[in-house]
């Protein structure tokens, strides 16, 4: 039986934060007990991946306390529930499946009389389809021209995940020869957004993905006008140029404004549904639907690899518990992600919406106060540009910051040069090596101003290269990394009401229905 318990309530926690100590990176990382160290606290991950540990401020007692904790917190039970098809998301008593949407981790779920798993794989199978008989060029445009341009319109999760995998991807597609079609997204309701998309592609030879999962969304259906006003100002037929992903009982589902039309459903939380029609449409369009099935592979793979029930042989379980006792015992509010790859540009900003729109709850799942810290703040940017602008806070500031790192030994485009001695790959990865060290050691000088206390704390996430199976793995880690937190911190990872109030008071103050200062700022904006 599982049993759905507030962190504070559970004894190895209690065990945890009367331990009263700190482990002193300096001093273990240091010599040759760090190099010992580097080697052992390694754990294995899907598609080649790895989790290193070495440089977080724990120890084997730590880890023995963490490993109690995830027993007693049931995260192992609680994770099979889900994906079994328990109702896991009770704000909205839903279902929560987006790990179906990748392939199938125990029994066959049917929901609303629907095997869900089947439902999935047939609309990935419809957007394959559709996508080969584009690249194929037996649907076109209405002169008969091939389309060259794919451009997403959505927000939160209909943008931030897809247009993140896409950005990671789109140098490897292009020296691997998959580079079917240029993908844009248009995501803010300010106008200049969608104005500047516009511009910079050739409309003529454009398709676009409308995705909504209530065809209601107010700033995506804004977009969609815009963009539809454009196209037909160009004299082009907006349904001749435009798909929608959206569920089945949307208004969007049976319009004739649309070429084809793909369902996802309300078991795929937005943040969660880059595996789901909303990523696999313009990803199969964009690299063809076979590298669209290496990323579902890669996800499936690091899902498999989440069911492992002891603690150090399970990589999300691991960083997320290492993550727990950061946020819970030692006081860390912030996590810094840190990826040295220039394709993962985006990927920190998806795990902004990700972990702090799933964790970022002050009352348990049964809408009781918590009296302990939840989700971090997320923030992040690649390597080595972070170094140049927010690292000097991260070495000398006042707060601590826990740090994930994530590298690659090489490239994605195989361009490199030998520079003064070593290559930009090299140098790129000197780098991650010594800020990890920089991080955990620090430097002493007499000059207090060049002194560096060290202790900081980090892990990284290492691979051979950036691929398709790499990154469905290195996303789908992150995703069951947040969904063990909320576990542990008895939360629901799987709604989003903190985004709901803002949406309900601009439609009043596009109503003019406002007093007060809501009314004064409204006047104030000229709306």
């Amino acid at each position: 039986m599982i049993n759905w318990k507030n962190l504070d309530t559970l004894k190895a926690y209690g065990k945890l934060a009367g331990l009263n100590k700190r482990v002193c990176l300096p001093e273990l990382m240091a010599g040759e007990g760090g190099a010992d160290r580097v080697a052992s606290y390694s754990v294995p991950m899907a598609c080649g991946l790895r989790y290193n540990y070495a440089a977080k401020a724990v120890d084997d007692e730590i880890l023995d306390l963490l490993a109690e904790l995830a027993d007693e917190a049931q995260l192992t039970e609680k994770y099979a529930a889900l994906y079994n098809g328990e109702m896991i998301n009770t704000g909205e008593k839903r279902l929560v499946l987006h790990h179906l949407t990748r392939g199938q981790l125990g029994e066959t779920v049917v929901a609303d009389g629907v095997d869900k798993g089947a439902f999935y794989a047939a609309q990935q199978q419809k957007a394959a389809a559709f996508a080969e008989k584009v690249h194929r060029g037996e649907i076109t445009n209405a002169a008969g021209e091939k389309f060259s341009t794919v451009v997403q319109i959505g927000i939160g999760g209909s943008d931030l995940g897809p247009r993140a995998m896409y950005l990671a991807l789109e140098n490897w597609a292009r020296q691997n020869d998959t580079l079917k079609l240029e993908a844009r997204f248009i995501s803010n309701v300010d106008p200049d957004d969608a104005a500047n998309v516009l511009k910079t592609i050739d409309a003529a030879h454009s398709l676009f993905v409308l995705v909504s999962k209530s065809g209601t969304t107010l700033e995506t259906l804004t977009n969609e006008s815009f963009v539809k006003e454009s196209l037909r100002k160009l004299g082009l037929d907006p349904a001749k140029h435009m798909v929608a992903v959206t569920s089945e009982s949307s208004p969007l589902a049976k319009s004739t404004d649309y070429l084809e039309a793909f369902f996802m459903d309300d078991y795929i939380g937005g943040r969660y549904s880059s595996t789901s029609c909303v990523g696999g449409v313009v990803l199969s369009l964009a690299f063809g639907p076979e590298v669209f099935a290496r990323f579902l592979a890669g996800a499936h793979a690091a899902d498999e690899t989440a069911k492992e029930k002891e603690l150090r042989r399970n990589p999300a379980m691991l960083d997320a518990l290492i993550g727990l006792y950061e946020r819970n015992v030692l006081g860390y509010p912030v996590t810094a992600v840190l990826p040295y790859s220039q394709a993962l540009s985006r990927f920190p900003a998806h795990l902004q919406q990700l972990d702090m729109e799933s964790n970022g709850k002050h009352v348990n799942r049964f809408g009781e106060p918590v009296r302990y810290p939840t989700g971090p703040v997320i923030f992040g940017e690649p390597g080595t540009n972070g170094q140049h602008s927010f690292y000097q806070l991260l070495h000398q500031g006042t707060d601590i910051v826990p740090l994930q790192f994530v590298g690659f030994r090489r490239s994605q485009a195989g361009m490199d040069m030998d520079i003064q001695g070593s290559s930009s790959q090299q140098k790129l990865c000197a780098n991650v090596a010594a800020q990890i060290m920089a991080f955990a050691c620090g430097k002493q000088d007499a000059n207090p101003n060049k002194s560096f206390d060290g202790g900081r704390p980090s892990s990284i996430i290492i691979g051979e290269q950036l691929t398709p199976e790499a990154l469905g793995a290195l996303l789908a880690h992150f995703e069951n990394k947040v969904m063990f937190q909320g576990f542990c911190w008895n939360l629901n990872s799987f709604d989003q009401e903190g985004v709901q109030l803002g949406k309900v008071l601009a439609k009043r103050v596009l109503a003019h229905d406002t007093d007060g200062a809501l009314k004064a700022y409204s006047e104030l904006l000229a709306i």
